[in-house]
This record gives structure tokens, sequence and C-alpha cells, in this order.
């Protein structure tokens, strides 16, 4: 039978494969992932897929039609079912697997949906996704083989292997969760149950429509209900997922948000005592606070690219034991395998918390207090992203400016720094800002509307955009 496919552009993304149900994303197109990404596993010398998927309404029918690309490919599908993508990674780095595809939506809406996936113990991305569409439109694929499914069990041996590294002191803390309707669900039930403390579960059910709120705590609106039930509670802390639970949300008992970067300096410092110097990786969205405090707790900061894939690949070649970026991902090798789990980080998160002296939010109130803008992002074509980035790059250098080109450009001045960085996933260009001070970051977005204006484009829209942070 002859194999050929074309998916729509708009599918292949940097970092993983993503698009709408039923307009740019179909059955079809999870089989011919199945059947191409089975190909690459059998000629790598491959026969093992391990194969997940999230809560959403689509999901169990694209898992169906990725397992049956996979066995026509001649592969051994071993389907651990429901659950967070780091359940997924965690049996696919622990347990005999040559690759793993994990179909899940992650923090889009709920008509969304995509693919995540992992070749031997690395991320699949980039190049390497590129490639299998091409693959798929060639019809180069291996020959169509007897495959085989199997029904695998991995929660349990997950959440003991979660609960392996928590490490509290003697104080039982109060704590508020909210996996937001998402994959989390009966693995959370599980984890919470065996930690010590008082906990409750809120949105606890898998559900695609995701009726409480939206998953992704990076979002304040969507912690709203959260914040509520804390206060009630008299929480030490609370504690919210995205959809497929890769990423973090924070909230300290005064009801305040911890972002990402804050989040990153209390683990830091923690994994840097047992691993003094070590490198700690942040992406280029990431406050100067979170490098600063980094080195004063005598650890080697690194800034690198935004994405989950390029961090774990840095990791990799660095051998960081930790490493994070404002989106709430949260990478540790210290005791951990390097991918992103944000139950995982929650453990760990949760023991530092427990041996505290104080309180969360007296950690969170003795940082460094800045001015701030949220990520910004505004529509750019495709086809003129990286060329208004490459374009703002040169003017600077040619005035002589601080620019760090890791990702985009990230402008340090006196005041602070800004940055303007192209998507990798959306024809967005993504901006933001951090100052000492309130006219400070005024003047900070000042200079990004004026270097916009120069390549022909309207500023973001900044009102009600400051945050203390």
């Amino acid at each position: 039978m002859t194999f050929s496919h074309r998916f729509d552009p708009s599918l292949l993304r940097e970092y993983d494969i993503r698009g709408i149900v039923g307009k740019t994303l179909t059955e079809a197109d999870a089989h011919a992932i199945g059947r191409v990404f089975g190909s690459i596993v059998a000629r790598a010398g491959g026969t093992r897929v391990a194969v997940g998927y999230d809560g959403r309404l689509s999901s169990p029918a694209m898992e169906s039609a990725l397992v049956a690309g996979l066995v026509a490919s001649g592969m051994t599908v071993l389907r651990i079912g429901l659950g967070p993508t780091p359940m997924l990674y965690f049996f696919a780095t622990t347990l005999p697997a040559d690759g793993a595809v994990m179909v899940t939506g992650s923090h889009n809406p709920p008509n969304y949906n995509g693919f995540k996936m992992m070749l031997g113990k690395k991320p699949f991305f980039g190049q390497a996704i590129r490639e299998l569409g091409e693959m798929a439109a060639r019809g180069d694929v291996v020959s169509e083989g007897a495959g085989q499914a199997a029904e695998r069990d991995v929660a349990g041996a997950y959440v003991t292997r979660l609960l392996q590294d928590y490490d509290g002191g003697p104080r039982a803390l109060n704590v508020v969760w909210d996996p937001g309707n998402g994959a989390a669900g009966a693995v959370l039930d599980r984890l919470v149950a065996a930690l010590p403390g008082r906990h409750t579960v809120i949105n606890g059910t898998v559900d695609g429509n995701f009726p409480a709120h939206h998953p992704d705590p990076t979002v304040p609106a969507n912690l709203r209900q959260l914040i509520t039930e804390m206060r009630e509670k008299k929480a030490d802390l609370g504690i919210a997922f995205d959809g497929d639970a890769d990423r973090i949300g924070v909230v300290d008992d005064q009801g305040e948000i911890l972002f990402g970067d804050q989040i990153m300096v209390l683990l830091a410092r923690d994994v840097l005592r047992a691993h003094p110097g070590a490198t700690i990786i942040a992406d280029v969205k990431a406050s100067q606070v979170l490098f600063d405090e980094i080195k004063k707790a005598g650890g080697n900061p690194l800034m690198w690219k935004t994405g989950h894939s390029l961090i774990k690949a840095k990791m990799a070649e660095t051998g960081a034991p930790l490493a994070g970026e404002m989106s709430g991902h949260i990478f540790f090798a210290d005791k951990w395998y390097g991918f992103d789990d944000a139950l995982y980080a929650a453990v760990r998160l949760l023991s530092v918390v427990a041996r505290m002296a104080g309180r969360l939010s007296e950690a969170r109130g003795a940082l460094p207090s800045l001015r701030a803008t949220p990520e910004l992002r505004f529509d750019c074509e495709e086809t003129r992203k990286f060329a208004v980035v490459a374009e703002v790059a040169a003017r600077l250098r040619a005035a002589g400016a601080k620019v760090n080109d890791t990702d985009g450009v990230r402008v340090q001045t006196d005041d602070g720094w800004w940055l303007l960085r192209a998507s990798n996933t959306q024809a967005v260009l993504v901006a933001r800002a951090e100052a000492k001070d309130e006219a400070g970051l005024e003047r900070l977005k000042a200079a990004i509307a004026g270097e916009l204006a120069q390549s022909g484009l309207d500023a973001p829209d900044f009102s009600g955009s400051n945050t203390g942070h």
C-alpha cells in the first residue's frame, strides 16, 4: 500500500506538533505521524515506542490513530493511557523504550491537540520535526510491518518515584492544588494521599471541556479560584498545573503569585547546596534577579533560548542539575531525569517550604523588588518576524548598546533590560522589560516602541501591564 501524506504547514512547530482539531489537525495526521515516526525509530534500530494521552476530548481518537500508524511501521507500542506528559517521559526514560509520543494540546484551548515526542532518551524537535513532515510528503517510510500494541500501568511506579525525593522538615504543610481539570487527575490524587500534611484538590476531575477555567497557570486570572480556596483553607501555598502537567504555577500564603523565575530562585538555592558551583539555566525572559541570586548562591547562571526542547538539550550538554523557564517549565537533573515535570517540581518545592524557618511569602518578599511587564505577545507576519528582530539587533549594535542575542535581543541599560524575540510557534513577536522603578520601566517601553517603529510596526499594548516582581 503506497503511503504519502501532507501536513498543514502550521502543524509542525519548533518544539512539538500542534494544531486545531478538525481544521489543521486530523486523525489522518495522527496516523501519518505514527507511520513516519515509527519508521524513524525502526531505522535507528528501535522496536518499542511508548504512547500516552491527555484529557482532551479528541485525545483518545488521536491516540488510537497514532498507535495504528506506529503498529503499521512494525513497532511494539506500549500504551500507558491517560495521564500527565511527565509520566510518559518517566516511562520512556526509566524503562526500555526507543521512542515516545504524547498526545497533548498542553495549555492550548480545548479545540487544539498535538504531539510531544522523544527519540531514544532525547527530545525530538526542530529540524527533526521538519524532516518528519518531508518524509511524510514523499512517502519515505519503512515497509508496512506487523507491529503490536500492549497496555502498561505506570502510574503507581511514577508516584512512588515522585515521593522518593520528598525531603521536607517536621512542618506539616496545608496545600491547595488545582490541576485545572487537566491530565494530572488520578496521579495527583495518589500523590497527595501519600504526602505529609493537609491537601485539598480542586478541579481534579479530568474534563477536556475545562469547565472551571483554562489550564494555563501563567495567566493570573486562571489562579483566582485557587487563591479563593487557599484563603478559605488558610493554606501555606497553592500549586496549579497546565493541561498536561509539565508546567507549574505557585501561590504563596498571602495569595501572591510566584512567577517562574521566582520559583527557580528557591529551587536553585536548594540545589546549589548539594552542587556548589553548578550551572543553572534559565530562559531569556527570566528576571535579572534570578541570574543574580544564582550567582549569590554560588552557582553559574546561564541564560538560554526559550523552549522546553531547547532547554532540555542544553541541560544535557552542560550537565546542569536544574533549569527553568518563565512559563513554569522546571527541569531537574538533580536526583531526577532532566525533563520538565510540574509534579516533581511541586514535590521539591514542598520540601523546600517545609524546611523553611518562615513562610513562603517572607521568602518571596525578601527578593529584590523590580517593576516589569508580563510577556507581551503581538502579531507579526510569519515572513517578517525574524527579520524585524535582526533589524533591531543590527541598529542596537551600531549604536553600541549592550546586546545579548542568545534568543532574539535582550538589551541591558542603566534602567534594567528589555527583550524582543520572535516566537518559534506563532506569527507573533514577544517583548518584555524589567526595571528598578516605574520611571525606568517607562523608558524601556519607549525604547521598545521606538525600535519597532523604525521597523514599521506598532508597539504592543503596554497599558496596565506593569507588575511588581
